[in-house]
């Protein structure tokens, strides 16, 4: 048994030698003739190409998957990287499209303020919305003007477009504003065109109540409701909104001012209507002022109201 393996070691490694020499002598030769700068050598190796190449395109294949599968990997973490700045980039374009709406509706509030047409004897002044009541049976909402601006209770605010409520409650910095649909609000008004009086009265809707109509015939849904100025509650003339009807036939006022988003306020300095004392004086003018009457054409007289000409002056 030992001798056999003696013997099978006695050839194997001369035929290992001789396998070594032949295959270096082969890529020596190889080497040789890939060097060889000859138009036979050149077509011999053109033959080999050919016919070596070809056949071993099934070895490349795995090769070429490898390849395709790094370089699809690589273009995956690409479009993952672009993805997440995108996301990023989107994010923060909301944000500035939030704040530009913002601004946007911030402006055009303040535009609306400054396109209102009030009497020019009228004053006022802005202030910023800061919070309201959060309650359902008191509308309400905080002004940051109060008396050391010279607000006062009782005075009128107003939107960009129409009437929203009353001066209720002053502090130094502060003040409160009772909005037309609360309760509490209670506005005498006109209608127009009919010229009828009325009065706007909250309940805590969105649409205040019409009450004490002398004449609900001649109202139609969608006309003008202005402050009357009786009582010298409001200044007269400020808009309010239109009249509209309920499903239950009930006259209402659809409010012009945009309760849903009130942001600035104008409080009217309202200090009241003159009030008239004498009203004969706006007519006659008083004794002892030396007026001169108008001429009145020949053969006509004026009439004093008892069938006597009036009696002229010392001038005339």
């Amino acid at each position: 048994m030992a001798k056999d393996r003696s013997q099978r070691d006695d050839y194997a490694a001369p035929l290992r030698r001789l396998l070594t020499g032949v295959v270096c002598l082969c890529l020596l030769a190889l080497f040789l003739i890939w060097r060889i700068d000859s138009p036979r050598v050149e077509r011999f190796r053109a033959q080999v190409i050919d016919a070596v190449v070809p056949s071993m395109d099934w070895a490349m294949i795995p090769v070429e998957g490898a390849i395709n599968l790094f370089r699809d990997f690589q273009s995956y973490q690409r479009l993952a990287e672009q993805n997440r700045e995108l996301r990023s980039e989107l994010r923060q374009m909301s944000a500035w499209k939030e704040a530009a709406l913002q601004l946007e509706q911030e402006n055009a509030r303040l535009l609306d303020l400054n396109n209102v047409r009030l009497d020019p004897r009228l004053t006022y002044v802005t202030g910023v919305v800061m919070a309201d009541s959060g309650s359902p049976f008191r509308q309400s909402v905080i002004l940051n003007v109060g008396a050391r601006d010279g607000v006062r209770d009782g005075w009128a605010a107003m939107d960009g477009i129409g009437l929203v409520g009353r001066i209720s409650g002053t502090g130094q910095n502060t003040s409160r504003v009772i909005l037309l649909t609360d309760a509490s609000s209670a506005v005498p008004a006109m209608i127009q065109p009919s010229g009828q009086s009325t009065l706007v009265a909250g309940d805590n809707s969105p649409a205040p109540v019409i009450d004490f109509l002398e004449n609900p015939d001649l109202v139609r849904p969608g006309d003008r409701v202005v402050t009357s100025g009786d009582g010298q509650v409001f200044p007269a003339g400020l808009l309010i909104g239109q009249v509209t009807q309920d499903r239950f036939g009930r006259l209402r006022v659809r409010l012009s001012a945009d309760y849903e988003r009130l942001e600035f306020l104008r409080v009217l300095r309202h200090h009241g209507s003159e009030v008239i004392r004498d009203p004969g004086g706006l007519i006659v003018p008083a004794p002892g002022t030396g007026t001169i009457p108008r001429p009145r054409p020949e053969g006509l007289g004026a009439d004093t109201g008892d069938g006597t000409e009036p009696a002229e002056t010392e001038d005339g």
